[in-house]
Parts: C-alpha cells; sequence; structure tokens
C-alpha cells in the first residue's frame, strides 16, 4: 500500500505533464556523458521541451487511456522522455540533432498530435522546420510575387516616365518637319 502511495505522485505529474502536450518523443539516453547531457537538457530546454527521466512503469500507468498508450510497447530499458505544448515537432527535431553529435543518444518512438511513430518516423518529424521558420517562409511567398508585382510596377513607371520624356521631344521633331517642309513648298510658289 505504501508503495502505490509513493507512486501516485509521480503518475499524476507525468499525467499532468502530457495532459496538453503536443508530442511525446521517447529516447534510451544510455552512454550519454554528464556533459551531452547537460548539453542535451539546455537545448532541449532552450526550443521549450520538457525532458524527464521516468520509470517505465510510471510512464507506462500515465499513459494508459491517453493517446500516448500506443508508447507502451518501447517502455523497455532505460527511457527519457521529451515532450511539447507548443511546437509539435520540436522535441523531434532537437533529439535527432543532437543524436547526430552523440550517436548513444536512441530515439525509440513518439507520438506526434495522436499519431504514434516508430524511430524512423519520429526521424521524418525531425527534418520538418519550426512552426517560426514555417510561417516566415509562407510570409516570404506570399510578400515575393507583391515585391515581383511592385518591382515590374516600378520599372513600366521608370519606362513610361523616360517614354514621356521622349515623346515630347520626338513630337517637336515631327512638329517642325512639316513646318520647314511647307515653308520650302510655299518658297518656290512665291517666286
Amino acid at each position: 500500500m505504501a508503495k502505490v502511495e509513493l507512486k501516485q505522485p509521480i503518475v499524476e505529474e507525468i499525467s499532468a505533464n502530457i495532459k496538453d502536450a503536443q508530442s511525446v518523443v521517447l529516447v534510451d539516453y544510455r552512454g550519454l556523458t554528464v556533459e551531452q547531457d547537460t548539453q542535451l537538457r539546455k537545448s532541449l530546454r532552450e526550443a521549450g521541451v520538457v525532458y524527464k527521466v521516468y520509470k517505465n512503469t510510471m510512464m507506462n500507468f500515465a499513459f494508459k487511456g491517453t493517446e500516448f498508450e500506443g508508447l507502451a510497447p518501447y517502455l523497455e530499458g532505460p527511457s527519457a522522455m521529451a515532450l511539447s505544448t507548443e511546437d509539435a515537432t520540436a522535441p523531434a527535431r532537437v533529439l535527432a540533432e543532437f543524436a547526430k553529435k552523440a550517436d548513444k543518444l536512441e530515439i525509440k518512438a513518439g507520438v506526434v498530435e495522436g499519431t504514434v511513430y516508430d524511430a524512423k518516423g519520429i526521424a521524418t518529424i525531425a527534418s520538418i522546420p519550426s512552426r517560426e521558420v514555417l510561417i516566415s517562409r509562407l510570409l516570404g511567398s506570399m510578400q515575393s510575387p507583391i515585391t515581383n508585382f511592385a518591382r515590374v510596377m516600378n520599372q513600366l513607371a521608370e519606362k513610361g516616365g523616360a517614354s514621356a520624356v521622349e515623346a515630347p521631344a520626338a513630337a517637336e521633331e515631327t512638329a517642325e518637319a512639316p513646318v520647314a517642309e511647307e515653308a520650302a513648298a510655299e518658297a518656290p510658289a512665291a517666286e
């Protein structure tokens, strides 16, 4: 009875953490040095990702009846959980990037927006840019046609302005020519 009472707060803490999570990624952290672990935690924290090590049984209890229940088969060996409530791809992206430098870090699986992915699926999700990058790309692509339109209009205005300056000069030349021809035509007739 005492063991259940001690475990309950931990299960409640995990449940509270995953309640509003957009994604949860499980990793095997065995073999990481203290320095690597510290750097990993710092990178995750900077990305707004919560990273905790829990016992598998505690996570299993907390995952039951939630969209994260599909992670149960991956709860073997040492497991750490990285989750984000804001950016669904952040845990996968940061962990995959870090795993390139620290080959001991092994991504087991994850749930992103309600779908369970194995390690390969999480690697694919890790290649998706962050929400901020996607928004800036979208705004850039929306702004590009407007910028191009403005540039073309400006060029047309510049050409139109140059043509407008040239047009009166050409008109003056054309206007002078008939006057000179009329004067020449009248001169012989006057003789």
